[in-house]
């Protein structure tokens, strides 16, 4: 693994601890632009991390939120 990618984990989870992430805000926060394979890989890794559809008229996109421990 390299050392942007696992930045980009690290990143990625902090984010999710505080509020929800969409690809768009991936890539302009981050400069990832394969969200849904951090995504995967943070899944592997024990993290429940859900998946929403976003629809807005005609486009719709994934925004993923981290399900806190309660």
């Amino acid at each position: 693994m390299t050392k942007d990618k696992l930045s980009q984990e690290i990143l990625i989870l902090k984010h999710l601890e505080d509020d929800p992430i969409t690809p768009l805000e991936a890539l302009n926060l981050y400069g990832c632009f394969r969200l849904a394979a951090i995504i995967y890989t943070l899944r592997a890794q024990g993290y429940k991390i859900t998946t929403f559809l976003v629809f807005e008229g005609e486009k719709h996109w994934a925004q993923y939120s981290l399900e806190q421990e309660l």
